[in-house]
């Protein structure tokens, strides 16, 4: 009997020492019903309106956009714990290395792939490359600080254990990609990933990074009439390719 208990004990904690001093503490302190209830409300209306932003017509979309965002940043100044629970440091930056360089490897692999298969796509000039591409690399920011610092860090507060919260949050950063098949199933494994490496290393810079590197790795091996230039939502439906000059780098 107390033999099982330890294993179970063990097991759990496997998990769990993936969370630094501050989640750990926010544990401890055993949040209020109300706490709770409002930590519930703020997931899932900031998390609805999002959607209703991504199946929102233009001009309308970016509105919403801009409504979304505004509040996502008054709640989190709301309860701002600090720069370095939000992994806004350089804390452990070698340690996390890795992570980047495994998203390289992964990415370098894709184009080699990509380049046999006859889908390589990459635009015309690199300052094309450059302004599409850079773009995106912020926009990869942006997702990894909404992520962590806005729905997992309530998750972790709401849900039973560790493993359900990063388990739902990357559930719920692969609907935002609906109906894209490829993005729903590269979100999935990339949320559960990246919020599992957030809460070991707790570095929000190196995620964006190797979120960029594979967003971007997606980006120019995917032919665009397959991932339909990576869009999300309504966007993703009414998608009409245009004739946009590119340089395939693949044989003929």
């Amino acid at each position: 009997m107390n033999s099982q208990s330890s294993q179970k004990t063990g097991a759990a904690s496997n998990f769990g020492n993936m969370e630094d001093a501050a989640i750990i503490q926010s544990r401890t302190t055993m949040p209020t019903s109300l706490s709770k209830q409002r930590d519930f409300l703020e997931v899932s209306l900031t998390f609805a309106l999002l959607l209703l932003v991504l199946w929102t017509p233009m001009p309308w979309q970016l509105l919403l956009w801009g409504v979304a965002l505004a509040g996502m940043l008054a709640l989190t100044h709301r309860r701002f714990d600090g720069l370095e629970p939000m992994g806004l440091c350089k804390g452990n930056f070698r340690p996390a290395l890795w992570a980047v360089g495994l998203a390289t490897i992964l990415a370098v692999a894709a184009v080699v792939l990509a380049f046999g298969l006859s889908t390589l796509q990459v635009p015309v000039s690199p300052m094309r490359f450059v302004a599409h591409y850079g773009a995106y690399a912020i926009w990869a920011f942006v997702q990894q600080l909404g992520l962590q610092c806005f729905f997992l860090s309530r998750l972790l507060r709401l849900m039973p254990d560790t493993l359900s919260a990063v388990s739902v949050a990357a559930g719920m950063f692969a609907i935002a990609h609906l109906p894209s098949p490829i993005l729903v199933v590269a979100t999935l494994i990339w949320g559960f990933a990246a919020c599992a490496l957030f809460l070991r290393y707790r570095n929000i810079y190196l995620l964006a990074v190797a979120h960029a590197i594979l967003g971007i790795a997606l980006g120019v091996t995917i032919p665009p009439q397959v991932d339909h230039e990576m869009l999300v939502g309504r966007r993703y439906l009414t998608y009409v390719q245009k004739p946009v000059p590119n340089a395939s780098l693949a044989q003929p």
